[in-house]
């Protein structure tokens, strides 16, 4: 049986995914979360396999809980669950640990597969980004302009644009604020802006 712990800060979404596998002969939703800081508690008291998280969390986002799960807890195995666009984020979760990326438009069965493929120790993304990357093709405009940042660049950016200030981005990616200033610096430079403001209207450019 394979332990699944879901991680959202929608209640409707731990609840459908707790519902979707009540039934499951092989996969069994053993806890649900909403919050980044909660994985490691729970993890410290319970045996979990996959678990399957949203990006956006709050007090600890999804790719810095990913990071640190890949420290901590190598052997549990993390599917990315999420409505931000696919083709900007899949590669850099996979990147920074994640064994698979869903979209929340994803169906019943796609999520069921997708868990069982993480599982056996494969790594999923949709049919249709894996096709754009087998034959090279570029993903879009949009993912084409972003994919010069970095991983950590794209969490950072993430944190500006939901309003975190630079010593709130310092305590949650456990930098210092001024390697944070630096971060900054270098976003503006490699999306082409000189303020704040342009540079948190890029990032709003990530949800389109």
């Amino acid at each position: 049986m394979i332990k699944l712990l879901v991680v959202d800060h929608h209640p409707i979404i731990r609840k459908g995914l707790e519902l979707l596998f009540i039934a499951s002969p092989n996969i069994k939703v053993v806890g649900a979360l909403d919050n980044g800081e909660a994985i490691f508690d729970f993890l410290n008291k319970n045996k979990v396999d996959i678990i399957i998280a949203e990006i956006d969390l709050p007090k600890l986002n999804g790719l810095t809980a990913l990071r640190r799960l890949k420290k901590e807890h190598a052997e549990v195995k993390v599917i990315m669950f999420s409505a931000q666009p696919e083709e900007i984020y899949a590669i850099n979760a996979i990147k920074a640990g994640a064994s698979g990326y869903l979209s929340k438009t994803a169906n019943i069965v796609t999520i069921n597969e997708a868990i069982l493929k993480v599982h056996n120790g494969g790594i999923y993304l949709s049919n249709d980004l894996a096709q754009r990357l087998a034959v090279g093709r570029r993903v879009s405009r949009t993912g084409n302009f972003y994919k010069k940042l970095s991983t950590r660049e794209i969490e950072v950016l993430k944190l500006i644009s939901s309003g975190r200030k630079n010593k709130e981005i310092a305590i949650e990616l456990d930098i210092n604020e001024k390697t944070v200033s630096t971060y900054k610096a270098r976003l503006m430079k490699k999306l082409n802006v000189s303020n704040i403001v342009d540079l948190i209207n890029r990032a709003k450019l990530l949800e389109l």
